[in-house]
């Protein structure tokens, strides 16, 4: 049986960085492309590619810059925040809503009833 998630949280830095770098080679294995046509295509040095591949630390913008030239981005769509409401709040919420419908209010002559 295949793992499918990982305890981030008990990891180390240096064992996040290394499962990055395999995240980062496999990526670019899976496009059949060289670290040298990732670096040119980043805007980088292959040696940057090589680094993280290897476990070693590299700054944001590389991982970026490397993350888009493998059209990988998504991997931050886990980084959305949603505003979650208080209890307080979802109660003071439910209080304002409305409760029933009005019927339109014209005093147009024409629209009144002759009762």
């Amino acid at each position: 049986m295949v793992k499918t998630n990982k305890n981030w949280v008990a990891m180390t830095d240096d064992a996040i960085i290394m499962e990055l770098g395999i995240f980062i080679k496999k990526s670019r294995i899976a496009k059949n492309k060289t670290q040298a046509e990732i670096a040119t295509n980043a805007g980088i040095n292959r040696w940057t590619i090589s680094q993280i591949e290897n476990g070693e630390a590299i700054n944001l913008n590389s991982l970026i810059q490397i993350l888009r030239a493998l059209d990988a981005l998504h991997v931050f769509n886990t980084f959305t925040f949603q505003e979650q409401l208080s209890p307080l709040e979802a109660v003071k919420l439910k209080k304002k809503e409305r409760k029933r419908a009005r019927g339109s209010s014209t005093n147009n002559s024409a629209t009144q009833s002759d009762w």
